[in-house]
């Protein structure tokens, strides 16, 4: 079940609320997998999609069912529906009350958008192999986009967060307000910024939502299926220096009411920590159960799919460095001549190569150890698995995103999270548009 409202300049521009059910059944042969699904929930279409998926697999053998066991599993979210919290006028007249408040901050102000979105899943998991599994997913998220306008140049900022959680435990922190405030600042600060410098630099990247460079740049290319087809730039490479020693990756969908937690992944196994690499040792990859299979290695909570119409693959769940031991302003102390990277908005990525594009959408640079002025148009190219071989310091102050992510991957989207604490980035190519 979802539901979401959005609103530009105050008025209604989008809502919606949809219920949507059904039965996904998956065959595997081998290497093989299959999937056919229905949207009815009876037995006849259950059976009818079993006998579909196994012709499909073909070259399968029919096997006896083992009996049911539950897993052992922590809860880490409240299985109350979000979407029951407030009645839709309600939202409505948050979202209104936001919008007010963003143009209260600044006259510059002159464009805002704001969307709140909650959703409730109810996911059960059943096997051959008796696994039988049940999961209670609350979502909810709220986005502010403003455009600031001064002088005749226009800019703009955004914000979002929110996990798995209540609406009304999301809303009493004040979140909405923070997140509101956030954009009009980062609408304000590009509205000064100069033209971004280019050329190879020491780049220092924010806590936080920065590291969703290591989520694209990095992450994917830990992924099983990756692995298990060689296109990975980490393929065969356990047990080598992957990364600086400083360098700590782990993927955990065990952090209570992150957005990319589970209690239980799309196919029943609980999830976990999985550290990936350590010291920068690579230590190993996120799993569903056809790849650890076919690797010789145990799932490790990682097969998602984004509905029951979807064959579950390996995905991340909340994909983040660890804390190091350096001081944050220690960092830009060191730094002469460089780029300070706050906020990222798109990028791209190539898995087998390693190679990746990021454009910076909040930037500064950092002249004699200091943070001076904001910067526009930086982007930040360069290779994944060398990024992290030239990282040479790492900040105490690991924080996770406020909530955003989604990851897309073969056609499927899912919810994730990311984080890192500050991490300097000697010589990074920085894209900009002055010379320099």
């Amino acid at each position: 079940r979802h539901e979401s409202w959005a609103l530009e300049d105050g008025l209604v521009k989008d809502g919606s609320h949809s219920i949507e059910s059904g039965v996904g059944v998956r065959a595997l042969s081998g290497e093989r997998a299959a999937l056919a699904y229905s949207d009815a929930l009876d037995l006849p279409a259950l059976t009818e999609a079993a006998r579909s998926a196994r012709a499909i697999a073909s070259h399968g053998t029919a096997g006896q069912l083992a009996r049911w066991r539950q897993p052992s599993v922590r809860s880490l979210y409240s299985p109350d529906d979000p979407i029951d919290a407030l009645a839709p006028a309600d939202k409505v007249t948050l979202l209104r009350e936001m919008d007010a408040y963003a143009r209260s901050l600044d006259p510059a102000v002159n464009q805002v958008m704001v969307s709140l979105s909650a959703q409730h899943e109810t996911v059960l998991v059943a096997r051959s192999d008796g696994t039988l599994a049940a999961d209670l997913r609350p979502l909810v998220q709220f986005r502010v986009q403003v455009i600031a306008e001064r002088n005749g140049r226009r800019e703009q900022g955004f914000s979002g967060g929110g996990g798995r959680l209540g609406l009304a435990d999301y809303l009493a922190a004040d979140k909405a307000r923070w997140h509101v405030r956030e954009a009009v600042r980062q609408a304000l600060v590009n509205l000064d910024a100069i033209a971004a410098p280019a050329g190879p630099m020491t780049v220092v990247l924010a806590p936080g939502w920065p590291g969703v460079l290591l989520h694209e740049a990095v992450g994917h290319g830990l992924e099983g299926d990756f692995i298990r087809k060689g296109s990975s730039a980490f393929a065969g490479r356990v047990g080598e220096r992957v990364a600086s020693e400083l360098c700590t990756v782990v993927d955990d969908g065990t952090l209570d009411r992150r957005r990319g937690s589970l209690s239980v992944d799309d196919e029943g196994t609980p999830t976990g920590c999985t550290v990936l690499i350590e010291n920068g040792i690579l230590k190993g990859f996120m799993q569903d159960s056809l790849n650890a299979r076919l690797l010789g290695v145990a799932p490790t909570g990682n097969g998602r799919r984004e509905s029951f119409a979807h064959l579950p693959m390996p995905r991340m769940t909340n994909t983040y460095m660890r804390a190091g031991p350096h001081d944050p302003e220690e960092i830009l102390r060191s730094v002469k001549r460089g780029l300070y990277a706050v906020n990222f908005g798109g990028g791209q990525v190539d898995i087998t190569s390693g190679q990746f594009v990021f454009s910076a959408s909040e930037a500064y640079l950092i002249e004699d150890g200091k943070i001076t002025a904001p910067v526009k148009g930086a982007t930040l190219i360069g290779h994944g698995p060398e990024v992290l071989t030239r990282v040479s310091m790492v900040g105490n102050d690991l924080s996770l995103d406020e909530g955003v992510g989604v990851c897309g991957k073969e056609g499927q989207s899912v919810p994730v999270g990311v984080g890192q604490p500050t991490l300097k980035v000697d010589r990074l190519t920085v894209g900009g548009t002055q010379g320099g």
